[in-house]
């Protein structure tokens, strides 16, 4: 693990400093921008394990650089923020971020976060004993990682490919978001429950509302159904 490579992209040089001082204390290959048009130079051309990126940048903007990013890449961000609406937050995870952290933000939180995303990562890059999901109008291969709808394949985020295996594993069963997570991440997870929300959200509008239904107030479930 110590040798990922971590692209921290924020244009505030305290935060930087501090952030690149606990990668360097870890043993972590590191590399840094301060605006959001070098930032997405620095990931096209690195191709870093995860990107710790800030929001508010000169140039380009966080989410206008991680909108442009997820059309090439799915690499696991977790997004910084000035702002405390949820919206910014909401914004943020609807165009790919993974996780976001609210500033003012604990150091050790962030390294214990990078961490355990690059161990669920590295699991999920090991030989897989997963057997591929097969439905009448869906086929989820854990190998491949690649999702086809109605012979179509449809691209998806780990944590969205992630979280569409788990539910179509256990069909018509209905999980909670904690219950998701412990999926997800065993119980190396810190953050917000709400997290899983947006990213049902965005998975279930790349299938057209498809295979996955909200039970209010419980969670999540699978259903292969004709519509």
């Amino acid at each position: 693990m110590s040798k990922s490579k971590i692209l921290v992209i924020d244009d505030e040089p305290s935060i930087l400093n501090l952030i690149t001082a606990y990668l360097k204390s870890e043993g972590f290959e590191y590399l840094t921008a301060n605006d959001g048009p070098s930032g997405l130079k620095a990931a096209r051309t690195m191709h870093p394990d995860l990107i710790v990126l800030d929001i508010m940048l000169p140039g380009m903007d966080g989410i206008e650089m991680l909108n442009q990013l997820r059309r090439e890449s799915d690499v696991y961000v977790i997004l910084l923020t000035a702002r405390t609406e949820e919206v910014d937050k909401i914004i943020g995870l609807s165009v790919g971020a993974d996780d976001y952290l609210t500033k003012p933000f604990s150091p050790r939180e962030l390294m214990a976060r990078i961490k355990a995303a690059l161990r669920r990562l590295q699991k999920n890059a090991a030989p897989l004993q997963k057997q591929a999901l097969t439905y009448p109008h869906i086929r989820i291969d854990p190998g491949s990682r690649k999702v086809t709808v109605r012979e179509k394949e449809i691209k998806l985020t780990s944590m969205e490919f992630d979280l569409l295996y788990i539910l179509a594993s256990q069909p018509g069963l209905v999980l909670s978001r904690e219950q998701l997570l412990q999926h997800l991440w065993g119980n190396e997870y810190f953050g917000d429950l709400r997290v899983v929300d947006v990213h049902i959200g965005h998975l279930r509008m790349k299938m057209d509302e498809q295979f996955i239904e909200t039970v209010r107030g419980v969670g999540y479930r699978f259903e292969d159904m004709d519509k």
